[in-house]
């Protein structure tokens, strides 16, 4: 598996985020799947990739031999156009997700590590997200050290700190 960086002025990442959106939307089984269109027409889904390429977004994209499987993002939100997982205007908010038959395989965990690596490295202290909490994905946040600060609408915002994240090291 290769993880490498999000290039905001390709069009074939930007477009790659939008589909991994509707994925991390999509998570729970037996929902009726919402589309890229019905994400994109939703102000506060949108606001997760529209836009791309401004101050703070930054995220790594896996990629496997059949192409690519996954997405780790991040972005800033103004406190008038808040995230699900809004905190404060300097805290990073984070957005995941790997297509579902890869689910499961460490794919997920790569990713988060390497966003997580990158944001500190920019320089950020913090970073946020929102969750379900019946969603299992919930105890990999934990396991970076991702904390419940607060519930909207019946999902944690959950909160890490990001000064003591290792570094990411370039592969050989």
């Amino acid at each position: 598996m290769l993880l490498r960086a999000i290039q905001p002025e390709s069009r074939h990442d930007v477009a790659f985020l939008g589909q991994m959106l509707v994925e991390a939307v999509n998570w729970r089984p037996g929902r009726r799947r919402l589309t890229l269109e019905d994400v994109l027409a939703d102000p506060h889904l949108a606001r997760y990739v529209r836009g791309w390429g401004r101050r703070g977004d930054g995220g790594v994209i896996a990629e496997e031999a059949g192409g690519r499987v996954g997405a780790c993002w991040y972005r800033l939100f103004p406190a008038d156009e808040p995230g699900y997982g809004f905190v404060d205007e300097r805290t990073l908010e984070l957005g995941i997700a790997v297509v579902a038959d890869r689910r499961r395989r460490g794919v997920g965990r790569a990713l988060l590590g390497a966003a997580l690596s990158d944001a500190a490295s920019e320089g950020f202290a913090a970073i946020s997200l929102s969750v379900e909490p019946d969603n299992p994905s919930r105890l990999l946040y934990a396991q970076f050290g991702f904390v419940q600060v607060g519930m909207v609408e019946g999902s944690w915002t959950m909160r890490a700190e990001l000064l003591q994240q290792p570094k990411r090291r370039a592969s050989p």
